[in-house]
């Protein structure tokens, strides 16, 4: 079949419209063509690898077999467009849009409060909407899973989950409902134990004005492609790339004579494996077969024997493939296909598992595969074919490691997959331990299978097979031939531990690292599995009344938990507010749970954020060049051959920068010297993105490493590399204090650093007007004004040609304050030179390079106290990893030093605080600002305490806490009584005294399972330490019809701030909120704005809308006193006859606040927000893995202006907070490169981590006069509370180290990753494994903290 040079015809359908495509290009994803080509950008773009959702998609495809339509979900960044021949897509616009008529599920999610910045939203939806699809009243758990591969960084999705839980079948819910215990009783006759009376409310949303789901509503599937799927087409399809050729055959003959023909191209079809490879390592291969439309490799057959398995079916498929036979055949029959199962539950997310085929999935061979060693350990075969006939191999070890005699022969594909049943004396068990529970990469998985010899509890065979530990699966073969005969006891146990950590060895310097978590988790596993085993055993005896000669190992009750996993269960829980007064007027929206002023925009897809502008004319692509050295001399530049490129229009170099570039120490472009991997050097601008990144390939930079390159705190001590002087507060008289203590303790807090992981990464659009060199950016940026200074210093023209446009931003979290000005200075470099608009948009990868992150901490405490828990004397030194250069550090440092004391009066103290210079890149502004990473030293700090008094955690707590009207360190005087009332509150909420109880029960009747239970006070102090930041302006306009537009200097981040500016604008006009609009901050009609930041971005522009509104109302007095009974139209008629103006701008000058550093006091903070947390968790002491089980968090909220987003504003920073201290890890290689830039290698929060139960309580009749309407500034604070979670974890940790006998020990270190908790739960397992000496090998990643 000779290869036609022309390309076939391509044709989809996308909402129901027919699109045809006559020139498809193999390397063009879905979501490349929906958002370029036809302008649907709904579908939003985040990580482009399938790993977040936000761009998931459905496709619809007719089953040529069974001629049932299939729906699913896929991720549209991973999809070549060229695999959708003849398939439907829906995309978030084609489900319902605020100009037509909403569906149901976006209606739901955007009232139900489940969007904040409204960009993952799309994608939400999409999974929802393909489950409904499928399942019009689905399961509770099908819901979990349809949600399992969308990823939010701001709500935490508590809210998501609930909007989602409307359409769901009643479960059978709380069997304590209605008894009182349960935790949804409470909000019934519930008085908060303060006030009594006070109205509180249990309701964010009503269900009632929801409209029904009408399944005979949804767009059909196209008449035509049921017609093709009838009578499918034959012939081959081709499509010729500039790059790329992809070849679709239409029968099975087709493709093997293709196979013979290209033998070493690969066969493509849910683009899961080549996808991210070609992405981030650019394989190119440049002929792709397309198996899609042959159903031969799509059929499943039963027989006695097995089950056999086509190649082309989904993971998904199998998943309901599997299931369907476990529900069919007996128990013991159906062991391997119950292993298999467990697996497909937590591997990758729905999406994922949607697209990914099973011949794929076993070729690709990953050694973290979760299917390879089940299949391997289950004797599976593989059934190939090609051209000269079939012929089958055993997926085993040789085929595992790719040994050319036990592989396919260049011309053979793989058809399908013969999974034999297990048989009645036959055991098979799966493991896996990851970094979290679902929709991550395993760090250890295996497949295991005993057969024994019929009754008895001889070894017949025994096959094992790990994944995690080596380039490929590993089969432990050796072990096992070794164990054969052998009896199922302890002695089998001590003997197969011992055989298989030497059998399955990982060198220290193994990529991944993680080496010691991981030989213990081989172990671990097989122990396991030994119990299970036994187990089975038991219940065998049992049946037959096996003789008593067969005395098989008991097994004692404390052990029994370890052979339960951890469930995935849907969340439940209450959110408490105080209801408005009964006398406020209807109309008036302060204090009501009022919906995202953009809520159901984010919920259609129609809320435009930066890149869904679209493209200009002329429009030009920038993409950067950066350092991949540490510390380095630049010698060359040669752009020679990027500049040859097709499409590439110019390489922006330091030399192009009419004006300043950036600082003295922190460059906008480099010049000479590069200061760490991922500073940038250079830009590209080319007429298209693909060209602009294949320039940067080109781009040959030499370079001369310099000494010396630092990267740990300990390394930047030890040169003494600091980027500002020392901070540091005292008071009282610390040596003397300690020389009169009865104990004293020192220990070391170590916590790691964090990632934004903002769903937009950062994104800027250039347009240059044509005259007085005026430039128009529209950028996702929290600090506009930082933006305009930065381009005008840059460029060298004066701020007032260069207005600044930010409708949304999709997350910001404090990374969006400084780093947006660089990317603008850049971009604005390229358009000036160019004389074209410019169009800058960070791949995730990049983002995560350049940006940095949270500082890692490192700190040194002493603590002098008495026996009976009162602490007298505490030293605290902390460092932070600050990076390559200043940028916010020194505040960073400065607030948490200001901030250690947290909620305790101790009479002496000192802290000091110093930010190190590493060759990282330079670490930023994050939620929190210090106070999270500061703040965990000296609870640390506690923790030790009560250790060593041998009294519990809390007693310490409340023994040091503030108790009366005092003042702070820093000499500001505060009351504590809101404080005390938040803990108390927090302890009877969460009943946490007999929890306590019940939590020591459980604890001594299990070994392996261990709960843990803490809470944790929070005094978080809010806003800037500076009056002049406190400053905010705000520009009213009333229009002759009577509606008002409302400009301020905040930005939306997705905190709501536009919501609730309109709320204060409705409340001082006395007119509904419909009357009032926001349209963007621009500098243009706000100027000089300051950064939205530091929790105070509603106190201060409300106050300043307030101000505007009241200058306006104050206008209007004389007409409405003469004509009281007009309506407000007939008044704004009136004013403008009388020339009265109906435009005024608001101020207000700030809360006054001031530190002086000499002296170590002042006013820095203008007020607190007090907070409190209790969590609980489970931990399994053998793999690590934990399980949150219940939250209460109690917050003083004073007054909310609107609580349903001050309750999403705490639930969002609370599970943003358990990220920052369980799995948020970030991996840096010896060289100083970042591992994790992505969510496959960092891991923020999924939906099957929010606690079972999740309660938050704002606190009723709390005031404070100093903000507007009373109320408080809730967006940072709730990020500490997360620590709770962390000291749970230490709390059962602390549990099993004092049953087992081991010594306390004072280093913390966050995040508590699973392998942290194992290894720290030290047991006859830990002491097995070999260690080695670090200086004999050089470790794959280093610890920077």
């Amino acid at each position: 079949m000779p290869c036609p040079s022309r390309s076939d015809e391509l044709f989809f359908f996308v909402n129901g419209r027919k699109v045809i495509e006559r020139n498809a290009d193999p390397e063009v994803t879905l979501l490349t063509f929906l958002r370029k080509n036809l302008g649907l950008t709904g579908t939003k773009y985040a990580c482009g690898r399938g790993g977040c959702g936000a761009c998931t998609v459905m496709v619809s495809k007719c089953d040529p077999i069974s001629k049932k339509i299939r729906h699913f979900s896929i991720t549209a960044c991973l999809v070549p467009i060229c695999s959708l021949y003849g398939a439907a897509v829906t995309t978030v616009e084609g489900v319902g849009s605020i100009k037509t008529k909403l569906h149901p599920v976006q209606e739901r999610i955007a009232k139900s409060h489940g969007t904040q910045c409204g960009f993952c939203t799309p994608g939400m939806v999409m999974s929802m909407y393909t489950l409904l699809r499928n399942h019009p009243q689905p399961s509770e758990e099908q819901l979990m899973e349809a949600l399992g591969g969308n990823l939010c960084r701001c709500t935490g999705y508590r809210p998501i989950l609930e909007s989602g839980r409307t359409f769901c079948v009643e479960s059978n819910g709380c069997q304590q409902k209605g008894t009182g215990n349960c935790c949804l009783d409470q909000g019934e006759n519930d008085s908060f134990s303060h006030g009594g009376n006070s109205d509180i409310s249990t309701e964010l949303f009503t269900k009632d004005e929801f409209q029904p789901l009408d399944p005979t509503q949804e767009l059909i599937f196209p008449p035509e492609l049921s017609r093709m799927a009838e009578n499918p087409e034959k012939r081959t399809l081709n499509f010729h790339g500039e790059r790329v050729t992809w070849i679709s055959p239409g029968t099975l003959k087709d493709l093997l004579e293709l196979k013979v023909k290209h033998p070493e191209a690969p066969l493509i079809l849910g683009n899961t494996s080549l996808g991210p490879a070609m992405k981030s390592r650019g394989h190119l291969h440049p002929i792709l077969l397309s198996p899609a439309r042959i159903s031969e490799l799509n059929t499943v057959s039963k027989t006695s024997e097995g089950l056999t398995i086509g190649a082309g079916c989904s993971l998904a498929q199998v998943k309901d493939i599997l299931a369907e036979r476990v529900s069919e055949l007996p128990e013991e029959k159906a062991r391997t296909y119950r292993a298999l199962l467990k697996h497909l539950k937590s591997l990758a997310g729905q999406q994922i598992r949607n697209m990914a085929s099973l011949g794929g999935h076993i070729i690709s061979r990953h050694f973290y595969s979760d299917l390879n060693p089940i299949l391997a350990a289950g004797n599976a075969t593989l059934n190939l074919i090609s051209e000269a006939g079939t012929r089958q191999i055993p997926l085993n070890e040789h085929f595992l490691a790719g040994l050319a005699s036990a592989d396919l022969k260049p011309e053979e594909i793989l058809e399908s997959v013969y999974i034999p049943h297990s048989q009645k004396w036959e055991f098979v068990s799966a493991f896996r331990q990851a970094q979290c529970q679902q929709n991550a990469l395993a760090d250890v998985n295996a497949g295991m299978r005993v057969l024994l010899k019929e009754g008895t509890d001889a070894i017949e065979d025994l096959s094992i097979a790990y994944g995690g530990v080596g380039t490929a699966t590993v089969s432990a073969r050796k072990s096992c031939q070794q164990l054969l005969g052998r009896h199922w006891n302890e002695l089998m146990l001590d003997e197969a531990c011992r055989l298989l950590l030497d059998e399955v060895s990982l060198p220290g310097s193994a990529p991944g690292g993680r080496v010691e978590f991981k030989r213990t988790l081989v172990i671990s596993f097989f122990f396991k599995f030994y119990l299970e085993v036994l187990q089975e055993l038991k219940k065998l005896a049992k049946l037959f009344s096996a003789p008593d000669c067969l005395h098989y190992p008991e097994i004692s009750d404390q052990f029994l938990s370890a052979l339960e996993d951890f469930p995935v269960t849907v969340p439940q829980g209450v959110q408490k507010y105080q209801s408005v007064d009964s006398r406020q007027p209807l109309q008036d929206p302060v204090g009501r749970p009022i919906m995202h002023v953009s809520g159901l925009k984010h919920a259609t897809g129609e809320a435009i954020f930066c890149d869904d502008i679209p493209r200009v004319d002329n429009e030009l692509y920038m993409v950067l060049v950066t350092s991949t050295r540490a510390h380095a001399k630049i010698i060359s530049i040669d752009l020679s051959e990027a500049l040859e490129l097709p499409g590439v229009v110019d390489v922006i170099t330091a030399k192009d920068i009419p004006g300043t570039n950036g600082a003295e120490d922190d460059k906008l472009l480099a010049i000479d010297e590069v200061l760490c991997v991922g500073q940038i050097i250079c830009a590209v601008v080319a007429e298209t993105n693909v060209q602009a990144k294949r320039a940067t390939e080109k781009i040959k930079i030499t370079y001369e490493d310099l000494e010396p390159v630092i990267f740990t705190i300990e390394e930047a001590i030890k040169h003494n590399s600091f980027l500002c002087p020392e901070k540091k507060l005292e008071q009282g008289n610390i040596e003397e204090a300690f020389e009169k203590v009865d104990q004293i303790v020192e220990g070391e807090v170590h916590a790691g650093g964090q990632e934004h992981f903002y769903m937009e990464t950062q994104r800027v659009l250039i347009i240059p007007k044509t005259e007085d060199k005026e430039l128009d950016i529209y950028v996702s940026t929290q600090d506009p004004a930082h933006v305009q200074k930065t381009v005008s210093s840059t460029l060298n023209i004066p701020i007032n040609r260069i207005t600044c446009h930010v409708k949304r931003v999709g997350g910001g979290f404090g990374g969006k304050v400084g780093r947006p000005a660089v990317f603008g200075a850049i971009a604005a470099v390229g358009a000036i030179k160019t004389g074209r608009p410019i169009r800058l948009v960070l791949d995730r990868e990049d983002d995560m390079l350049i940006t940095g992150g949270r500082h890692p901490l490192f700190g040194k405490y002493k603590v002098g106290f008495m026996n009976n828990g009162r602490i007298k004397a505490l030293d605290i030194e902390c460092f932070i990893n600050g990076g390559c250069t200043l940028d916010d550090s020194e505040q960073v440092i400065e607030f948490l030093v200001l901030k250690l004391e947290n909620a305790y009066k101790i009479r002496n103290l000192r802290f000091r605080g110093r930010a190190c210079m590493t060759n990282l890149p330079s670490n930023t502004a994050f939620r929190g600002f210090g106070f999270p990473q500061g703040t965990l030293v000296t609870e640390s700090c506690i923790t030790a305490v009560a250790a060593k008094c041998g009294l519990l955690p809390e007693k310490i707590r409340e023994k040091n806490m503030y108790k009366t009207v005092d003042k702070t360190i820093y000499k500001q005087a505060f009351n504590p009584e809101t404080l005390i009332r938040c803990w108390n509150e927090c302890l009877d909420k969460s009943a946490f005294h007999s929890r306590r109880i019940q939590v020591e029960e459980f604890n001594k009747k299990n070994y392996w399972k261990k709960k843990g239970i803490a809470i944790i006070p929070m005094k978080f102090s809010v806003g800037f330490a500076a009056t002049s930041y406190h400053q905010a302006a705000a520009l009213v306009h009333i229009y002759t019809d009577g509606s008002v537009l409302v400009t301020h200097g905040g930005n939306e981040l997705g905190q709501g701030i536009h919501t609730k500016m309109l709320q204060v604008a409705s409340r001082e006009l006395k007119i509904p909120m419909s009357y009032v609009h926001i349209c963007e901050t621009s500098t243009a009609m706000v100027p000089n704005t300051i950064a939205t930041a530091a929790s105070i971005g509603s106190d201060v522009n409300g106050r300043a809308v307030q101000n505007a509104c009241q200058i306006l109302l104050k206008r209007l007095e004389p007409i409405i006193k003469k004509n009281p009974d007009g309506t407000w139209e007939d008044w704004i008629e009136a004013a403008f006859e009388q020339r009265i103006s109906l435009s005024a701008t608001g101020y207000f000058r700030g809360y006054k606040a001031f530190i002086d550093w000499e002296k170590g006091e002042g006013d820095p903070f203008p007020y607190y927000v007090y907070g409190a947390a209790c969590s609980e968790v489970e931990i399994d002491c053998l793999t690590g893995a934990h399980k949150k089980i219940r939250t209460d968090i109690v917050m003083d909220a004073c007054c909310s202006l609107n609580p349903a987003i001050d309750i999403g504003q705490i639930e969002g920073s609370f599970i943003q907070g358990m990220g920052l201290y369980t799995t948020e890890e970030l991996k840096y290689s010896p060289e100083g490169v970042l591992y994790s830039r992505g969510p496959d290698e960092y891991k923020i929060p999924t939906i099957t981590d929010v606690p079972e139960e999740f309660n938050v309580s704002l606190l009723p009749s709390s005031q404070t006069p100093l903000t507007i309407y009373s109320s408080k500034g809730l967006g940072e604070s709730g990020m500490f509370l997360g620590s709770s979670v962390f000291f749970a974890i230490a709390d059962a940790v602390a549990t099993a180290r004092r049953e087992r006998d081991i010594a306390e020990d004072f280093t913390a270190k966050s995040p508590a990753t699973p392998e942290r908790v194992r290894m720290a739960c030290a047991d006859r397992f830990t002491e097995m494994i070999p260690r080695d000496d670090p200086k004999t090998f050089k470790p794959w990643s280093i610890p920077i903290a």
